[in-house]
């Protein structure tokens, strides 16, 4: 099993090498089922907020915060129309088993009929705390007890040694552990930390999502974790761009719901390298610059008529 620490100085380079690794692979090797899901909406109702909605509709609380920058996430007026961000990129990764995608912060599990699952989790506070590369589901717990492990109890010593089950413990009713020492995929008893930087390392899911996915996987299952803001797909022979906010920019998202736009330079040449010269005319790079300036997280169709087809 192999892994790395995903340091301050690597965040910003690590969400392009994702890209490049697609340009290695080239086009020729997408498909056009590189998108799940369709985008939908919600009229605020009175006593909304979009922490609430997250809950609500299975979204993280950052992604629908990044989705609709300008909407008070705490006061959204009565009748506006939210963005439901239900439409994803794929990682450009092998699809077996699990990936986690610290960049969109998003779960997903490729089943073996082909069928795609996709969760959204909190993850780890410190960027220090994340770890990268590939492992397994080692170990399936029901109702798990709690141990805090010395970070949490430093910060917290009047801690008991241990939590059983209930709605005092931080694991939930469902916990996956994996290969890598204290790193755990569990249910959460704070539904509100899903889509947020809150965790000391390990992943959390809703409730619901958790149980679903105990289910479904097995001891053994491949779990890789990967760091993709950017992600590049095709969807009815259309290529489809997405942008999430930089690990900074989520801070500023939860700290006062909008971030200080920060335009990726290199995204023009990374595009470009995974494009290929024969279809860099029929991009429309305008669309790619306003997209990298927003950061929605949403996929946003970067090709210019007639229309393009994945290159076999």
């Amino acid at each position: 099993m192999t892994a790395c620490r995903l340091t301050r100085r690597g965040l910003f380079h690590m969400g392009f090498v994702a890209l490049m690794l697609a340009a290695r692979r080239g086009l020729a090797q997408m498909s056009e089922s590189d998108i799940i899901g369709e985008p939908e909406h919600h009229l605020v109702a009175p006593g909304d907020t979009l922490a609430d909605l997250a809950l609500r509709h299975d979204l993280g609380y950052g992604e629908l915060v990044a989705a609709n920058r300008g909407i008070d996430p705490w006061l959204p007026e009565e009748g506006r129309t939210v963005l439901l961000p239900k439409q994803h990129v794929l990682p450009a990764a092998q699809r077996n088993g699990i990936v986690i995608n610290m960049g969109d912060q998003r779960l997903y599990f490729f089943q073996s009929g082909g069928a795609v699952l996709s969760f959204p989790i909190g993850i780890a506070v410190d960027n220090d705390a994340i770890v990268l590369g590939l492992t397994r589901i080692v170990r399936k717990r029901e109702n798990p007890v709690w141990i805090p492990p010395a970070s949490i109890r430093a910060e917290r010593p009047e801690l008991p040694d241990a939590v059983g089950p209930g709605p005092d413990n931080p694991l939930g009713s469902f916990a996956l552990d994996l290969g890598w020492p204290a790193m755990v995929m569990h249910g959460t008893n704070r539904p509100y930390g899903i889509g947020r930087r809150v965790s000391h390392g390990c992943f959390r899911l809703y409730e619901n999502d958790i149980a679903t996915l105990y289910r479904l996987v097995s001891l053994g299952t491949p779990v890789n974790v990967v760091y993709q803001p950017v992600k590049l797909g095709w969807h009815d022979h259309a290529l489809m761009l997405e942008i999430h906010p930089s690990a900074n920019q989520m801070a500023e998202l939860d700290e006062r719901g909008d971030f200080t736009p920060d335009e990726p330079v290199e995204l023009p040449g990374v595009v470009s390298g995974v494009i290929g010269p024969a279809l860099h005319a029929r991009i429309a790079w305008d669309v790619v610059a306003e997209t990298a300036w927003r950061r929605t997280g949403m996929p946003v169709r970067i090709d210019l008529p007639p229309v393009l087809a994945p290159q076999r």
